[in-house]
């Protein structure tokens, strides 16, 4: 038994467990020889035997218990990290695209004087489309294709919902911008069933905003986007806006001369804006004010950024693309 205490390591226990309680061990030849005694003998010499096979493995065990527990205390010991060191190798992660670009609009307008304000996912037809000055029978309603719930519920389909809410809450003057997730039914090159939006607002009491207050505001931001670009409106129409225009910047692939990217016009679409309508200020019991809206994709905005051809790649995850960004 002594022999056991002076062992040090796992190695060699396992070897005295072998000479002792092996095939030919020291204990199995004893027990061997039993055949040979007489009846009182073999129970007497088996006793013996037995005890001192049972008090052997006890203190093996025990022994065993306690080189386990110094070998992993070695082990751990050995591979530890002094993580107040300075390291000279570090890797830098890298913001994704899609949050770099929100974060440099967010920055402008916040600079600009634009509070920020948020609203649910989940929405009703009322704060998503009723107040939009989209009934249910307008066929604008069709241009979003929608994830209804069965409760009548719906995800939204843009972030205007939060300016009826935020109108619903608070006299003018606002100026707001709401950016977030929005859900449309829709998968290919250019569009996402999930994709991020940022729309603004603004409402001031009497006629003190008009369109020449939204033209500039949106070149000013088109130039801290991308440069110095040309910017141009279009009419066209939205249901909660008149008049509507929407915008397009002078191709950043081309600088306008004309390429696959903008189909040859030199020019590329990047947003739609326009005069809040009357039908949205009555939905909200707003009398007397004037206003002025828009919104743009952010995943689009990312996407001439940074020159990345298909959106859906942002939602991939793939390292050979984010890496990129570091």
């Amino acid at each position: 038994m002594i022999e056991i205490y002076n062992i040090t390591n796992l190695k060699s226990l396992d070897e005295l467990r072998i000479k002792v309680l092996g095939k030919k061990g020291v204990l199995t030849n004893e027990f061997a020889k039993l055949k040979d005694l007489n009846e009182d003998e073999r129970k007497k010499v088996a006793k013996e035997l037995n005890e001192l096979r049972d008090e052997f493995s006890e203190k093996l065990n025990l022994k065993k218990e306690i080189l386990e527990k110094k070998e992993q205390e070695q082990l751990l010991q050995k591979d530890k990290i002094d993580v107040t060191l300075f390291s000279k190798k570090v890797e830098l992660g890298a913001i994704h695209p899609v949050n770099y670009t929100l974060d440099r609009i967010v920055e402008y307008f916040v600079n600009m004087n634009f509070s920020i304000h948020t609203g649910p996912l989940i929405e009703d037809d009322f704060h998503n489309f009723e107040a939009l000055n989209l009934p249910n029978y307008h066929p604008a309603r069709d241009m979003q294709d929608t994830f209804y719930f069965k409760d009548s519920n719906l995800l939204r389909t843009h972030t205007s919902p939060v300016q009826i809410r935020t109108m619903l809450k608070q006299k003018p003057p606002i100026r707001m911008i709401s950016p977030g997730a929005v859900f449309r039914r829709d998968f290919d090159l250019t569009h996402t069933p999930m994709f991020h939006q940022v729309e603004a607002l603004v409402v001031e009491e009497g006629d003190k905003v008009s369109f020449a207050n939204l033209k500039y505001i949106l070149e000013n931001f088109l130039t801290y986007m991308f440069g110095d670009v040309k910017v141009r409106f279009r009419p066209s129409f939205f249901p909660f806006t008149e008049p509507s225009a929407e915008v397009d910047i002078s191709c950043i692939f081309c600088n306008g001369d004309g390429c696959r990217v903008c189909s040859h016009t030199g020019w590329l679409e990047v947003l739609g804006c326009g005069l809040v309508d009357e039908n949205v200020f009555k939905a909200v019991g707003y009398k007397n004010v004037s206003g002025y809206a828009f919104g743009l994709g952010v995943e689009r905005f990312a996407m001439l950024i940074h020159k990345i051809s298909d959106l859906r790649s942002l939602f991939e995850s793939d390292l050979r693309l984010l890496e990129q960004f570091k």
